[in-house]
């Protein structure tokens, strides 16, 4: 298989664009639509869910699994993607990524009814693992040491841009006309990214032609993390007997994994990167931020929507405040990497983050909610998510022993999907927990009393509290020096199984 793969042939550049001087930016530009497309997506799927409750009659848990789905499949897909992409070049696969990507978004606003709609974002997240598992290894290749700094600044930004405009975009769509249309708006640049892709992206340099694809590593991961989602889903909801077993599967099949993983030459998850404490400490921060950010959407998309009885339009404008905030400092915050390295602005990111969970808990306190202590509280929650990502993703990067940049930028894309899946996984539960404590049926939050929905939510935040903890905890391991590059013993050569 790998010397199929090997044998594949990629499209060139235009030969005038590859020779103007600003062409590495343009390539870092097509990966940075990518980054905007994603995050629209996402965001305008958070602001979605409590219409989606009500339109397709669903529970707080199911409809969850609209925003999960995606996750799962671009959790699950990513790994495999990367090291096929690594055998065979990037570009290509980078390209069917926006192709599937578009075309599941187009499905997506055709779905009949919840599977339906869950099965479309399946497909959607397949399109996405593609475009994630070559994303920043592009970046990081085109822009160089000398410029990554700069270039993970821009594709944050563009990331937070798109969050910014998904919930102002998703509020408008979904007052002048209705849900389908949150998952068309990315159609126009899914086609802008396929054409721009073809025409721009360079041929992948080089390739690990002598490796191959861990076909056994592919068939455990996956169900392995499919298993895990489930029980942290719906442990609430299901017969405690079948949760167990569900529990019992996925430890087994995830430790068969990492036995799998430690045997192979060439295996879809390099774990020995998290030898490397700097690494290890990065990627837990990569996790613990996005979990972070979309907790706090899905959070105050219920509270907005059903606590404050507010207007899609409304909503979406008053979300907007967090990734605005995140998308005026992730380029600055770049910039201050180059120059004073990542730990003291991933550590004060995550105190802003903090002094900003706990002031939007204290506007939710009183009788009448503090809409402007509210505000507050969600722009210092974005400030210090912006100081935190781009320093804390080029830093787990750079950690990474040289020649294994393609690898860290696989994982660290991983650790993003999968700290946004824990945190609405956490979020959805909490939520549903403390319904059903203040008073509601903890299925739904359609009909209940709005001071019982914020009530619910406000208890929640306090989980975000604990995550901005173990983010700043964990870039506590960071060494001090920031251009230092662990190397990684290889002493002791790896056995292949067959």
């Amino acid at each position: 298989m790998s010397a199929t793969l090997s044998a594949i042939r990629e499209p060139a550049p235009l030969r005038a664009l590859e020779k103007l001087p600003s062409y590495p930016w343009l390539v870092v530009g097509v990966t940075c639509i990518g980054a905007f497309i994603g995050q629209v997506d996402a965001s305008i799927v958070q602001l979605a869910l409590p219409a989606l409750e009500s339109n397709l009659h669903a529970t707080v848990a199911s409809v969850s699994w609209v925003a999960i789905a995606y996750l799962l499949a671009y959790a699950s897909t990513l790994p495999v993607f990367a090291r096929m992409s690594a055998i065979s070049g990037r570009k290509l696969p980078y390209i069917v990524g926006y192709l599937i990507f578009t075309g599941a978004s187009l499905l997506c606003g055709l779905a009949l009814n919840l599977p339906q709609l869950i099965a479309f974002r399946l497909l959607q997240g397949v399109g996405g693992g593609m475009l994630g598992s070559n994303s920043l290894s592009i970046l990081a290749t085109a822009a160089g040491p000398q410029r990554r700094g700069r270039a993970m600044g821009m594709f944050a930004a563009a990331q937070a841009i798109g969050v910014s405009v998904g919930p102002v975009a998703g509020g408008l769509l979904l007052h002048a006309l209705d849900w389908r249309w949150v998952f068309w708006v990315s159609v126009p640049f899914g086609l802008a990214g396929i054409i721009l892709g073809w025409l721009v992206l360079p041929q992948t340099a080089q390739r690990d032609s002598g490796k191959r694809l861990d076909v056994w590593g592919a068939v455990l991961s996956s169900p392995a993390l499919a298993t895990l989602v489930v029980c942290l889903s719906e442990f609430r909801s299901w017969n405690p007997s079948t949760l167990a077993i569900l529990a019992v599967a996925s430890a087994i099949l995830l430790i068969l994994f990492v036995w799998r993983e430690r045997q192979v030459q060439s295996p879809l998850v390099d774990l020995r990167l998290f030898k490397v404490a700097p690494f290890t400490g990065g990627v837990v921060g990569v996790a613990l931020s996005f979990a972070l950010l979309y907790a706090m959407f899905f959070l105050m998309s219920f509270i907005f929507v059903r606590g404050f009885g507010e207007s899609s339009v409304l909503s979406g404008v008053r979300l907007a405040v967090i990734p605005v905030c995140i998308g005026l400092i992730a380029p600055i915050a770049g910039k201050f990497y180059e120059r004073f390295g990542p730990r003291w602005l991933t550590t004060g990111g995550m105190a802003f983050c903090a002094a900003g969970i706990v002031l939007s808990w204290r506007s939710l306190s009183s009788a009448v909610p503090d809409l402007l202590s509210l505000a507050v509280g969600l722009g210092l929650f974005g400030l210090g998510l912006g100081l935190y990502i781009a320093p804390n993703n080029s830093a787990t990067i750079a950690a990474a022993p040289a020649g294994r940049t393609p690898e860290a930028g696989g994982l660290v894309n991983l650790m993003r999907v999968m700290g946004s899946m824990v945190g609405i996984v956490t979020a959805s539960t909490a939520l549903s927990w403390r319904l059903h404590a203040t008073g509601g049926s903890g299925e739904r939050t359609v009909g209940l009393p709005p001071h019982t929905v914020i009530n619910a939510a406000q208890d929640a935040l306090w989980v975000l509290l604990l995550f901005a903890i173990a983010a700043g905890v964990a870039g506590l391991f960071r060494t001090p020096e920031a251009d230092e590059r662990p190397q990684l013993k290889t002493s002791t050569p790896l056995r292949e199984t067959r």
